[in-house]
């Protein structure tokens, strides 16, 4: 079978190499049909993950259809389309028994720490996937695994109706982390440096955007807040300065979430978070979140086609990670098809 493999930072090639098979009576065989490019794809590609290894197989955010079980599978039968959840997780340690798998300390990530979807079959436990409806198609279904963590981030910030969201950062994660605050009554701004991406926000849901490289970021969100502050901030942008901005953009009592990551250290006073008496929160990947989401897709809460701005062959892997590094204005979710 054919897979996408980045053998070293900088190099990427698709070549045949082994299909998998069942080793256990658990397993599902699944042959890919659709797979999503994420922001970790592009980083594992460069060498900027701190926790990828190589030789990988990209791609966590996969769909299929199942061709074989094994013997002790209950739940599956061949030509059901599924979901695969990308997190490998021990079920015995501590995290794991207060069902907060994506904290195991045994945790594994596909297409991280193990080899992802971007390949033509895949094997993996029962476990590990989720029947998704008839009613959307394989393209769509991709988006499931995203708003998996769109779901984390606002189960994190504990966004309730009339929530002032601040969401920083207009990419794909911060496009689903609206929709999701949106979807539970939240008012929501959004910010970030590209018009063209905060149009689209618009498009999606935005009650008011913010060019942070062109407007006082400050000073907009005390006027779209009636000068309370941000009730959530959620950092999909992930950079030093941005924690900081959080902190003065929330309002007392107010909850920040980090979506994005960086090992730089932030200059924050911790007077602010005492007397405000400020939540701050990290999110990491989904805690049992897939259910959740799949119901919001089949009930039509959320179209994930809304999210999806370019579709290649696998084939052309190479082309749409160009277009994804060129012309991010451009570019929502690129999905490949198998």
């Amino acid at each position: 079978m054919k897979a996408t493999y980045v053998t070293e930072p900088g190099k990427l090639e698709i070549k045949e190499t082994i299909e998998p098979q069942i080793s256990n009576s658990y397993d599902v065989k699944i042959k890919v049909k659709a797979g999503g490019i994420c922001g970790s794809d592009i980083h594992i590609y460069h060498g900027t993950s701190p926790v990828a290894t190589y030789p990988r197989i990209l791609g966590h955010e996969i769909v299929g259809e199942v061709v074989e079980v094994g013997g002790s599978v209950e739940k599956f039968r061949v030509h059901d389309r599924v979901v695969i959840d990308p997190i490998i997780n021990c079920e015995e340690c501590y995290h794991c028994k207060k069902n907060r798998p994506n904290l195991c300390v045994n945790l594994r990530v596909r297409g991280v720490h193990e080899d992802g979807g971007f390949r033509e079959y895949v094997v993996t436990p029962e476990t590990n996937i989720f029947k998704i409806p008839d009613s959307i198609s394989f393209e769509e279904a991709v988006m499931i695994e995203p708003f998996t963590v769109a779901a984390q981030v606002n189960s994190r910030g504990q966004v309730e109706k009339g929530d002032y969201v601040f969401i920083m950062g207009s990419g794909p994660a911060g496009l689903c982390a609206l929709k999701v605050a949106k979807n539970k009554g939240a008012i929501c701004i959004i910010s970030d440096l590209v018009d063209e991406r905060l149009e689209n926000a618009k498009r999606l849901g935005a009650d008011y955007v913010i060019n942070a490289g062109k407007e006082n970021v400050n000073e907009k969100i005390d006027k779209y807040t009636q000068h309370i502050g941000a009730n959530v901030v959620i950092d999909a942008v992930g950079n030093s300065s941005s924690f900081e901005q959080a902190i003065e953009v929330v309002s007392k009592g107010g909850r920040i979430v980090i979506l994005g990551f960086t090992d730089t250290p932030s200059k924050i006073p911790q007077l602010h978070i005492t007397k405000d008496e400020l939540d701050i929160s990290g999110s990491r990947l989904h805690a049992n979140k897939f259910p959740e989401v799949i119901d919001w897709f089949e009930k039509g809460e959320i179209n994930g086609n809304d999210y999806i701005s370019h579709t290649y062959p696998f084939e052309k892997i190479q082309e749409a990670i160009h277009l994804v590094e060129t012309e991010p204005m451009k570019v929502s979710k690129v999905v490949l098809t198998f």
